[in-house]
């Protein structure tokens, strides 16, 4: 009998000559045994002490075990904890009532010991594959949360501040973790770099590829600046460096990536397969920033070419993640890009109220709390002369 589980086991009964049978049977098999006389007392023994299985008394004074029972299932730390309700062998309606109510089994009185044994076996494996499944689950929870704060790191804690410029960026995750991501940041020459990404996956790999992508990204664009070349090649570098090392993996992002010059607004950028950037022109008209290139980590030797534009005083870059145009209404239609540009209202002023208005019109129009896909912008307005 050595290999059965034991556990700790809480006998609710007002009859003492139950008590001291079954607390004698389940000692005999090396289970720790609590009593209670009353329901009352059994719920107090229940809140102070962990059990593994409840041996619960239907007709007791104090509280009966219709009342102790229900209080159990309503307790959020004691709900899963299997109770057997006892009864006489005449109310069998009651113990349907009880199974109904949450109870795990029954047994009749006057009790067998083979059932009495077999069954609180089987509690007791019951609980613990449960236990085991909740602590599986904690396990991966600290672990996402634990992902979360660190691609929370990877993100910029804080935007540049230039004079004549406004920078803002939003970032709403699907899940815990996300694959995509954003970045701005000054080069040793003082020119802004604007980064936004999609790694392909989603989940902890995608998160994985992320803080790679954009750790590659930022090290060699200024890596490129102090050999004296075009920080624009760090995409193509990227490109290389993930298609040689991680082909196997079949992982890509969509990245677009601009070099702006704050003195005279000149955009140069590559476009690696991302939804279209947009630059809104202060007379409303408006431009889109198309695609230079395949996205990062697909093949080898890819091309990115270069485009140039300029962002003159009252202009505004506006560069998302596909989650906002892929958003899915309850019919399945897209938001797409007409949406997304007739919610970027000039009118609306700063930069902060665009993405906020944004990120409304896209929760609105898909009935949901949370966005299906990671939602990620970033927006850059030339509001004055640097």
């Amino acid at each position: 009998m050595t290999d059965q589980p034991t556990g700790r086991i809480l006998i609710i009964d007002d009859s003492e000559h139950n008590r001291y049978l079954l607390s004698h049977q389940l000692h005999r098999r090396g289970h720790t045994v609590v009593t209670a006389i009353h329901g009352r007392q059994g719920l107090e023994y229940a809140q102070q002490q962990p059990f593994d299985v409840i041996l619960l008394d239907l007709m007791m004074p104090e509280m009966d075990g219709f009342t102790v029972l229900d209080q159990l299932k309503r307790d959020p730390q004691m709900r899963h904890i299997p109770v057997i309700v006892i009864s006489a062998i005449d109310e069998i309606d009651d113990v349907v009532r009880c199974i109904d109510s949450g109870a795990e089994d029954y047994l009749t009185k006057p009790i067998n010991t083979t059932l009495l044994h077999a069954k609180v076996h089987a509690c007791l494996e019951r609980k613990r594959l449960r236990d085991q499944e909740q602590a599986h689950l904690m396990a991966i929870r600290y672990e996402l949360d634990l992902g979360r704060r660190m691609q929370a790191d990877f993100l910029p804690e804080r935007l540049p501040h230039i004079a004549g410029w406004e920078i803002a960026a939003a970032f709403v995750p699907a899940r815990e973790v996300a694959g995509d991501f954003y970045d701005a940041f000054l080069l040793p020459d003082q020119r802004l770099v604007c980064l936004l990404g999609d790694v392909c996956d989603k989940g902890v790999g995608a998160a994985l590829f992320m803080a790679l992508t954009r750790s590659l990204l930022r090290a060699f664009a200024e890596q490129a600046v102090l050999n004296g070349d075009d920080p624009l090649r760090a995409v193509a570098m990227t490109n290389e460096y993930i298609a040689r090392h991680y082909h196997a993996s079949r992982t890509f992002s969509t990245i677009f990536c601009a070099i702006i010059d704050p003195a005279s607004g000149t955009v140069r950028y590559v476009n690696a397969g991302h939804p279209v950037p947009v630059l809104i022109r202060t007379d409303g008209g408006v431009e889109m920033l198309l695609t230079t290139g395949p996205a990062v980590g697909w093949i080898r030797n890819a091309h990115f070419s270069t485009e140039t534009t300029t962002l003159e005083i009252g202009d505004t870059l506006f560069a998302y993640t596909d989650g906002v145009t892929e958003a899915r209404a309850p019919n399945g239609t897209l938001f797409g890009e007409d949406r997304l540009l007739a919610t970027l209202d000039p009118s609306l002023g700063g930069n902060n109220n665009r993405l906020e208005a944004v990120q409304q019109a896209v929760m609105a129009y898909t009935g949901r709390q949370q966005p299906e896909d990671d939602l990620t912008m970033l927006v850059v307005c030339r509001r004055s002369a640097a």
